[in-house]
């Protein structure tokens, strides 16, 4: 039986993902967090033989979370979940030491396998970007892509600001202050060479980050 671990922020989501889980003879879930900090409590107290984890929640995000149970159990068995189907998402999932990545798109029979597939030690790619990430990863490449150059944290913000949410939305949905997003944003306008938000939005969008819809207010 494979011990599963959920770890999401929305309640209704963990409860659909557990029932999915669980239809299947091979699979039961020991238990659940809502945020990072409590997936890595929760992972020191059951030693799950698979993590599934969500990579964007306030405070902690999965990220963070995988890094710190990969610090504590560097075998962990860390299965990235997201709305995102985009390489970049994959590849800083699998950078951060997950070893698997799933769309929240993905099918049902997908998600046994990717599960599986984790416990079993393999990695697992969702979607057609599978063969685009690997490239990615395995190339020699002579420098990396400036948004390589980004924290997890900023690549965060980045997206969120791309997707039309103020400063002050923002630091709510990351529990952090106003300030704190504020210098994450001048880090990213200067690492990416962009003079303002607009220009944020279009590299996102050129990118593959966020859909090609520009956002009607800017913080």
């Amino acid at each position: 039986m494979i011990k599963v671990l959920l770890v999401d922020d929305h309640s209704i989501v963990r409860a659909g993902l557990k029932r999915l889980v669980e239809e299947t003879n091979d699979m039961e879930v020991v238990g659940e967090a809502a945020d990072g900090a409590d997936a890595v409590k929760q992972f020191k107290k059951l030693r799950p033989d698979v993590v599934v984890m969500d990579i964007a929640m306030p405070a902690m995000d999965g990220l963070d979370s995988a890094k710190q149970i990969i610090s504590v159990c560097p075998d962990a068995r860390i299965l990235a979940l997201s709305r995102h189907q985009e390489e970049h998402y994959a590849i800083r999932t699998l950078k951060a030491g997950c070893l698997g990545y799933i769309t929240k798109r993905a099918r049902t029979n997908e998600l046994h396998e990717a599960i599986r597939t984790v416990a079993e030690g393999r990695q697992f790619l969702s979607g057609k970007g599978k063969d685009v990430v690997a490239m990615q990863l395995l190339s020699k490449r002579p420098c990396d892509p400036p948004i390589d150059s980004l924290s997890d944290r900023e690549f965060q913000v980045l997206c969120l600001i791309a997707q039309g949410q103020r400063v002050s939305e923002i630091a709510a949905a990351l529990g952090l202050g106003a300030k704190t997003i504020e210098t994450y944003r001048a880090n990213i306008r200067r690492k990416l060479s962009l003079r303002n938000d607009i220009e944020i939005c279009r590299f996102a969008i050129e990118t593959g980050l966020v859909e090609d819809t520009l956002p009607t207010g800017h913080p």
